[in-house]
């Protein structure tokens, strides 16, 4: 299952380098901004309606294309084991420009 609480996408997002973009309000969107601070073109969002406590598998699909990443890799974002550095990585690797 790849139900994930909202909340704690939210905070991982920001953990490794997304930043929420406070002008927006008809979704919390989160720009990545890559270690040397520079926003990047690579975003994705969340509702911020209370009655989703939990985004689901299609949701979650839907924001690993946002954030340039197969479903498993979003996972792997968001639940710890990608880091930041190979985040980057698989960035440049699809040539998005992160600095």
């Amino acid at each position: 299952m790849a139900n994930r609480d909202k909340n704690t996408i939210s905070r991982s997002l920001q953990k490794k380098g997304f930043i929420l973009d406070k002008r927006r309000d008809d979704h919390k969107y989160f720009y990545y901004h890559s270690k040397s601070g520079e926003k990047t073109e690579v975003f994705t969002k969340i509702s911020h309606s209370p009655k989703y406590k939990t985004i689901d598998s299609n949701l979650i699909i839907q924001m690993s294309k946002q954030c340039k990443l197969l479903k498993a890799e979003f996972l792997e974002l968001i639940d710890c084991p990608l880091t930041r550095e190979d985040y980057e990585i698989k960035l440049r690797e699809q040539a998005i420009k992160i600095d």
